[in-house]
């Protein structure tokens, strides 16, 4: 966006369409020194003919549009639109010593998709909480060409509220099997099938995080979802939700070997009426290899005892490992944690499902399992 110097005077040549549009609100001078006025109190953060538009919008200056039909010569637009993101909001001192805030969000409908910049009152909107991913939302603001194309700025004259119906988007929802490490701006339509808990560690500034993980399948597949911080406190969703995860992006957890994805503070999650299935898919014993995580299903063969230890930072924990067997083979796993306190339950010829258990080579390079925090287990018959 270009800057101007706040003792610039407007040129009105600039602003004179704006200015014609408005049908006789204001004379000429008086419009000029509107614009004047609303270019200052932004502190150099528009242009001129941002600062017109601005008043011309305050003015009730409006045409509905759809996102497609949108150009920067359109001026004040209104239009309904999906939340797809939501961005940090960001705080600015102002020459008169006041405080301005600002928000980034990206809309769609069913034409397209476009940038949107919430300011002051419009962005304390999503400060507290009332403009969320995947609500559908009637904005009246300005158009304008940002640094990165078209975008739609609501400030003193815009306004945001809330609509109750379903807005179809034109994005690309990726399916699980297409998604490959870095890349970016995914969203995804899948079945939640575990939500694990949340999880706080130190940020390298000192501050604390948080941060948890579900797991969401469809026809394709399934993959992990890391969320951050509030989104990690309440993601909005249960086990069996459909959603769509929106502005994802992919990357490779070099641990499991295996592609996941992560919502940053541009990311969401939200419920979806759309129809999605998924089966896990089992895998026989004997075709399991290493370095890798199975599903498996089969009966108890063989059960050893509960054994507690020590961690290396000095904390608790316990293991047991039992045996199962299918049609093709037997193996062992390793049940750690909360998960060693299976034994207690199962008997020999419990019918058990591992859902997501990781394979290495243990004694005599033989191929084991291993249940930890990522691993569900399903007891099927005792």
């Amino acid at each position: 966006m270009r800057r101007e110097r706040k003792n610039n005077m407007v040129n009105f040549e600039e602003i004179e369409e704006i200015f014609k549009r408005l049908q006789g609100k204001l004379t000429p001078d008086e419009f000029r020194s509107r614009v004047e006025t609303k270019f200052t109190e932004m502190n150099g953060l528009c242009d001129s003919r941002t600062a017109a538009m601005l008043v011309a919008s305050e003015l009730g200056l409006n045409e509905n549009v759809k996102i497609r039909d949108m150009t920067a010569d359109k001026g004040n637009v209104v239009f309904i639109a999906k939340v797809t993101s939501v961005g940090d909001i960001k705080e600015f001192s102002r020459d008169n010593d006041t405080m301005g805030r600002v928000v980034n969000l990206n809309l769609a409908d069913e034409t397209g998709s476009i940038r949107a910049a919430l300011w002051d009152d419009a962005a304390d909107l999503v400060k507290i909480g009332d403009i969320k991913i995947g609500q559908a939302i009637k904005v009246k603001g300005f158009i304008k060409q940002g640094q990165r194309g078209l975008e739609v700025n609501v400030g003193r004259g815009g306004n945001v509220e809330h609509v109750e119906i379903e807005v179809p988007v034109k994005v690309k929802a990726h399916k699980i099997s297409e998604i490959k490490a870095g890349m970016n701006d995914l969203n995804i339509l899948g079945k939640v099938l575990d939500i694990g808990k949340v999880r706080t560690f130190a940020r390298k500034d000192g501050k604390t995080g948080k941060v948890a993980n579900i797991t969401i399948g469809d026809e394709t597949g399934k993959i992990r979802v890391t969320l951050w911080d509030a989104k990690a406190e309440s993601p909005g969703v249960n086990a069996g939700d459909i959603v769509e995860v929106m502005n994802a992006y992919a990357r490779e957890n070099t641990f499991s070997n295996s592609t996941e994805l992560s919502l940053g503070s541009g990311g969401g999650i939200a419920k979806s009426s759309a129809v999605v299935t998924y089966k896990e898919p089992l895998t026989p014993i004997s075709d399991i290899g290493i370095n890798s995580a199975y599903s498996v299903a089969g009966h108890v063969s063989g059960i050893d005892d509960l054994r507690e230890f020590d961690r290396p930072d000095g904390t608790k924990s316990k293991v047991s490992n039992i045996y199962i067997s299918d049609n093709t083979g037997r193996i062992k796993v390793a049940l750690w944690g909360e998960h060693a306190d299976l034994v207690n339950e199962l008997e020999i010829g419990s019918e058990i499902r591992i859902v997501d258990a990781y394979a290495k080579s243990g004694r005599n390079e033989e191929v084991e399992l291993s249940a930890g925090a990522r691993t569900s287990i399903q007891v099927i018959r005792k």
